[in-house]
């Protein structure tokens, strides 16, 4: 069961295709429909936090997770059927390659089935490694709109420890930026979308710096906060404090946004923030600079909403999939103010 026969979907696109029973979360229904490639062989890439990792360690019978959950392979012509049956609350398709020969083309494939047999915009989350500048416009022409690159890490060093040389990954640090700059100019400015894992050892200032780099280059950023994938290289690596998380969630929107700009920000001897340049109460109160950001729907509010794709059952949402509550936005408040020496 290969690609682009098959695809592997996140475990909520499951439940929301209806190939396993739905249990969101304060009803927090999934709205854009992610999937993978997927090889018997896996990716070649050596990430030390990623669930895909060929050489992760998992219990025997288990599948790998990728992102805390599960993605289950099921035939690229049922999940077609599917989306355009019973999936109305989904609103943007998301096709992504993993590090493998063969993931640029079948990704192309699976975009251009996509294209033909659904109206829902399409993303592709690409493998920088694996494309040369001139076939970017090659996703484009098979039905993308936009385009997610998964750069990660706030750093170069972090990068090089992580995803390249530090772990015998093929993965280079400019090259991922020629990328983003060269996405910008074939799909537009903020028609591109920079992912980035909070937590894999950076300060919040050398984040929010890369924020406003991504920002510049005319890419927005998505946020996700470091998991520790069990049987990983990083299993041990904490996961950021709340404080941490919360504050460059707070950044990057207002970076965003173009409220502020990381120039305006204030740090302290830790390169934590202790002041973002602009009032923030009105848009803390509001929350949505704590929901999950990524590619957005026809109507323009944000369609990948991953529900619970980085959450701990039991714990505080870090990413909410839908606006918060004003008992939410207190204990918001509470975290925005905790420091500690590990952050």
């Amino acid at each position: 069961m290969e690609s682009p026969e098959y695809v592997q979907i996140s475990q909520a696109a499951a439940m929301a295709l209806g190939y396993r029973p739905a249990m969101f979360r304060r009803n927090a229904y999934l709205t854009g429909l992610n999937l993978l490639v997927t090889y018997p062989d896996g990716c070649v890439a050596r990430c030390a936090y990623c669930g895909l990792h060929r050489e992760r360690r998992v219990p025997s019978g288990k599948q790998k997770t990728f992102i805390r959950v599960d993605w289950p392979v099921y035939p690229l012509e049922d999940v077609i059927a599917r989306l355009n049956r019973d999936g109305t609350q989904l609103r943007r398709v998301c096709v992504g390659m993993i590090t493998h020969r063969r993931a640029f083309d079948d990704m192309n494939t699976i975009i251009r089935r996509f294209r033909e047999e659904s109206d829902r915009p399409i993303s592709a989350l690409i493998a920088p490694t694996l494309i040369r500048l001139q076939q970017l416009e090659e996703i484009q022409k098979a039905g993308a709109d936009m385009v997610g690159i998964a750069v990660d890490a706030a750093t170069s060093e972090l990068f090089d420890r992580f995803r390249g040389k530090g772990v015998g990954g093929p993965h280079r640090w400019e090259h991922y930026w020629a990328v983003v700059e060269e996405a910008v100019r074939v799909f537009g400015r903020y028609k591109v979308g920079v992912h980035l894992i909070v937590g894999l050892g950076e300060t919040e200032q050398e984040m929010i710096a890369t924020i406003q780099r991504a920002h510049d280059i005319g890419a927005h950023t998505h946020l996700f906060s470091f998991f520790p994938e069990g049987g990983s290289l990083m299993e041990q690596h904490p996961q950021p404090s709340y404080g941490h998380y919360r504050r460059v969630q707070l950044a990057r929107y207002i970076i965003n946004q173009n409220y502020g700009r990381y120039e305006q920000m204030d740090f302290n001897e830790a390169g934590q923030v202790v002041g973002f340049g602009v009032p923030t109460a009105d848009l803390i109160r509001y929350g949505e600079p704590f929901m999950t950001s990524g590619c957005p729907g026809p109507d323009g509010r944000v369609a990948c909403n991953r529900p619970f794709g980085n959450e701990r059952a039991g714990q505080p949402l870090r990413n909410y999939p839908f606006p918060p509550e004003p008992e939410d936005v207190e204990l918001i408040r509470y975290q925005l103010r905790e420091y500690g020496e590990r952050d």
